[in-house]
């Protein structure tokens, strides 16, 4: 008789749905009713497959339209006399890139001026009546700027004769305006390996076409708007420096705008906002396209990004609050040839005018305005910085920390008092439950990252290139992408199955019910939980964030409020009573919208920045190992799908999906390693090139007065990851590669690089390399040392002092006897203080450096340490460095920093014991 019942039981189980009550008899008679889920729980593998896709979609389709979404340019006519043109301001572009590079002491840096002067100048004859316009070029004197943090720790950076173009705008019968200025500000100079379209001619383009438009508006202004072309800003933020430092109106200034570019062209978005956050709360009121994530502020002051701008002089050395914009499509040609026009997308010019002029004309007739140092005279502290966001370039949220401090309080104490009344009510099986789901979530972690760290470490083994997806950024996505999936899916299945063990015995002890039923139940109440686990992941990540004032940690914010939301909304229950329903597609639809619309443009926008970067990852060549730039990749990729796709990988465990998504996603990460392998697609191109430096190197280290004649060779090296073979085999000048070679060239080093003695002699002249003497050495109440330096033709020098010896220094033009560099505490960096001099041509050449020992110094060299190394460069190309330039790969370019020698170096030394 029990068998026929428990047969009829059986049928009927198959025929139940969700909810159903069973009547199950005992053996004493009794009956036990269960609401429970009775049937075959897995779901169709085409309703997640289909999932995926349209999440992938969408998430390209974000990204497109945040991004890349451009307006259209507008024409003079279009514009209007008090509009922005486009096609006005692209005409200024294409007139600066004509002159070439243009670095700080060449000819065409003096063409360049002159074109912004005269450009400046007719801005002034057409201005409204009632506005008035001065226009000054500036010509700056000496001037040393020490920034301690950041790029330019332990360096001093020294300039002369340079010049700036400054427009300052008035309403005529408003004379106090003057006394309250908004800067806006760009540089003009290239390095010297580029034209420098994006970098910043496109910035200097905007900046003309709105001191225009500002002229026809600014009639009914209350503050004046100061626009400064500044040039040295590629030699380290000299030209802001010296506006700061020396010129009148900079005591006018409240508010700094810096425009930069690190790509060509794009959205301009704010990069940079603060401290105060005045600005970029009236920015997001008015801008008709506002681009800005505070996300990228993050990123850009942790220092992973090494690269500093002339906001970071306003805010640091003048107390100036105010926004940085930059421009950061194909941020792989930053620095190289290709920062050309050819690359300079329609509608970038457009974006940034439209925002900046409303911007401009909204704050310069507001009626307060903050006062420089606002932050330090009101006593605020890091609670009033400001939160920023836009959403889809269409709308821009900004809030202060203080209220994301309350805000992100009250959901972790709200989740916290969830999770803890869940758990009291669960008991200990709940505790373990949620123990073992955030197990799977490490899980997905250390599979996610270790498949894709394996991937990086053997690309570089078996591929041409270290980085050969610079080009095609999009292999990235089957190169770590498919492998950090896999391993994502692969730890959480392992963590699901270790769960839904215990489950099982959990259940089977607590619960009469039929085997298969019994199944069921445990794989749903295990999906459920891998999906609580996201949201308890998303929880741990906003607490730290909060604790330690992230800005961006509202990304956390709305990865847990959503999903958990969705969640309580549709599957939670008030009783643990009630055994669970498969999770609804409408929960992940609905939790997961709200968090895909506001990061993933973002996040596909970073992830494009940083692969961007590995063309000039190695900052000292052949210092870091070649899977070190892949590793960065495949940790990002991997950390961000370990945390975005916890929600969305729950629902695969009871699909029958799993094949297919393995399947499909070992097929991606093969035909992208194919092509890879195969060079179909090549790692640099024409658009895309890699950056290299050749140098004719003139060492005359050592003691040259002592009859040691100067060593001259050329140094071919890349900061972008991988062997030179290809290059020199195409150049074919007798070039040798490999380690056993360091060049020091004071700034950095090249512990990997190639090196040709080829024609080595000519070129340059024993009156080229430059002097060190020591002019006096005196030993009582403390050991000074004066030494005269002379860099000969060279007006851009780098000079290392060894601070282990020396405690401080001070650095005196020799001919007028004008300090440049004082008596006072200087850091360091390994042992050295850097300083780094640049100038134009009436620059000096012949120094004073006066030394002050330590007390306790050495007076021994015992490993050949010098006292002062000296690197002067020339920008001059001798018989050897054009052939080789000439025969360079197409796919290559120069790739010029303010650490960068020229093309042509020499060095000399003091050594300790002279």
């Amino acid at each position: 008789m029990r068998r026929r019942k428990e047969a009829v039981s059986a049928e009927a189980s198959k025929g139940s749905s969700s909810g159903d009550a069973i009547d199950k008899s005992t053996d004493g008679g009794a009956k036990v009713y269960t609401n429970a889920y009775i049937g075959n729980p897995r779901r169709s593998s085409f309703v997640w497959l289909a999932l995926f896709l349209i999440i992938t979609y969408c998430c390209s389709a974000i990204y497109n339209y945040q991004f890349q979404n451009m307006p259209v340019p507008l024409t003079a006519d279009q514009a209007g006399k008090r509009g922005f043109s486009e096609i006005e301001a692209f005409k200024h572009v294409k007139s600066l890139t004509e002159f070439g590079p243009h670095p700080v002491g060449s000819d065409a840096l003096n063409l360049a001026l002159q074109y912004v002067l005269e450009a400046c100048q007719t801005i002034k004859k057409t201005a409204h009546w009632e506005v008035d316009v001065e226009v000054d070029l500036f010509h700056a004197k000496s001037g040393a700027n020490r920034l301690d943090s950041g790029l330019f720790a332990g360096r001093t950076l020294v300039y002369s004769d340079l010049k700036n173009v400054v427009v300052r705008i008035l309403p005529k019968y408003l004379s106090e305006a003057k006394e309250h200025s908004i800067l806006v500000s760009s540089h003009i100079d290239t390095v010297f390996a580029t034209e420098g379209a994006g970098d910043c001619s496109s910035c200097i383009g905007v900046m003309l076409e709105l001191a225009r438009g500002v002229s026809q508006w600014a009639h009914g202004l209350k503050r004046g708007v100061i626009f400064l072309f500044n040039t040295g800003e590629e030699e380290g933020l000299s030209g802001a420096h010296s506006f700061i430092t020396q010129h009148p109106w900079s005591n006018t200034v409240h508010m700094a705008i810096d425009l930069e570019a690190m790509g060509i062209g794009g959205k301009s978005s704010i990069f940079q906002a603060g401290p105060h956050p005045w600005a970029i709360e009236n920015f997001a009121m008015v801008a008709k396209y506002p681009s800005g994530q505070i996300i990228a502020q993050d990123f850009f002051s942790s220092g992973a990004l090494k690269s500093g701008t002339d906001f970071q002089v306003y805010k640091e050395l003048a107390g100036l609050s105010g926004l940085d914009f930059a421009y950061a499509d194909n941020s792989a040609v930053y620095h190289t040839k290709n920062d050309k026009l050819e690359l300079l997308k329609k509608g970038s010019l457009q974006h940034l005018g439209e925002n900046m002029l409303a911007f401009l004309l909204h704050i310069g007739a507001a009626s307060d305005f903050p006062e420089r140092n606002a932050k330090e005279a009101e006593g605020d502290t890091s609670n009033n910085n400001a939160i920023y966001f836009d959403i889809l370039g269409t709308y821009m949220v900004v809030y202060r920390q203080q209220f994301a401090n309350m805000l992100h309080t009250s959901v972790i104490l709200q989740s916290l008092l969830i999770w803890t009344t869940s758990l009291f009510m669960g008991g200990i099986p709940a505790v373990a439950s949620l123990a073992l789901s955030c197990l799977s979530v490490l899980f997905m972690w250390i599979f996610s990252l270790g498949f894709s760290f394996l991937v990086a470490y053997i690309l570089p083994l078996i591929s041409s290139s270290p980085v050969p997806y610079v080009s095609s950024p999009w292999l990235v996505v089957g190169l770590f992408g498919s492998p950090a999936f896999l391993g994502a899916l692969t730890g959480q299945h392992l963590g699901y199955l270790l769960l839904q063990k215990y489950l099982f015995n959990v259940h089977s002890k607590r619960r009469q019910l039929p085997p298969i039923i019994q199944a069921d139940v445990v794989r749903l109440e295990a999906e459920r939980w891998l999906y609580k686990a996201g949201s308890f992941q998303w929880l741990i990540l906003l607490t730290l964030g909060n604790y330690y004032k992230i800005g961006s940690s509202y990304l956390a914010l709305v990865w847990l409020i959503s999903p958990s939301f969705a969640y309580g909304f549709f599957e939670a229950t008030l009783t643990p009573a009630r055994l669970p329903k498969p999770l609804k597609l409408v929960t992940l639809l609905i939790g997961l919208a709200t968090p895909i619309l506001l990061s993933a443009g973002t996040f596909i926008r970073l992830a494009a920045t940083i692969i961007g970067g590995m063309v000039r990852l190695d900052r000292n060549p052949g210092s870091t190992p070649e899977w070190l730039g892949n590793f960065v990749i495949a940790a990002f990729i991997a950390a961000l799908l370990s945390v975005t796709l916890v929600y969305l990988l729950s629902y695969v465990h009871i699909s029958g999906a799993k094949r297919a998504i393995i399947l499909a996603t070992l097929v991606l990460f093969s035909l992208s390693l194919a092509i890879v392998m195969s060079c179909v697609l090549p790692p640099f191109s024409e658009d895309t090139a890699r950056a290299v430096n050749v140098v004719h190197v003139v060492d005359a280290t050592g003691r040259p007065d002592e009859g040691l004649d100067p060593v001259s060779y050329v140094s071919l090296f890349s900061t972008t990851p991988g062997n030179l073979n290809k290059e020199i085999e195409q150049i074919n000048e007798g070039f040798v590669c490999g380690r056993n070679k360091t060049v020091d060239f004071v700034t950095f080093s090249v512990k990997y690089g190639c090196w040709s003695y080829n024609d080595g002699r000519s070129g340059w002249s024993e009156s080229d390399i430059p002097t060190i003497h020591v002019d006096s050495d005196a030993k009582e109440n403390g050991r000074i040392t004066k030494v005269s330096i002379n860099t000969k033709g060279s007006v851009r020098w780098a000079l290392a002092i060894n601070t282990e010896e020396i405690e401080d220094f001070e650095l005196k033009d020799a001919v007028i006897s004008e300090e440049l560099i004082s008596v006072d505490k200087k850091n360091s960096v390994d042992g050295w203080h850097i300083i780094q001099f640049s100038g134009a041509k009436n620059s000096p050449t012949l120094f004073y450096l006066i030394l002050y020992w330590k007390s306790d110094s050495s007076t021994h060299n015992t490993d050949n340490t010098p006292l002062l190394k000296l690197r002067t460069d020339v920008n001059r190309l001798t018989p050897i460095t054009e052939r080789v330039l000439a025969k360079l790969p197409s796919w290559c370019s120069l790739f010029g920093k303010f650490t960068s020698p020229h093309t042509l170096a020499f060095f000399t030394n003091l050594p300790i014991n002279f």
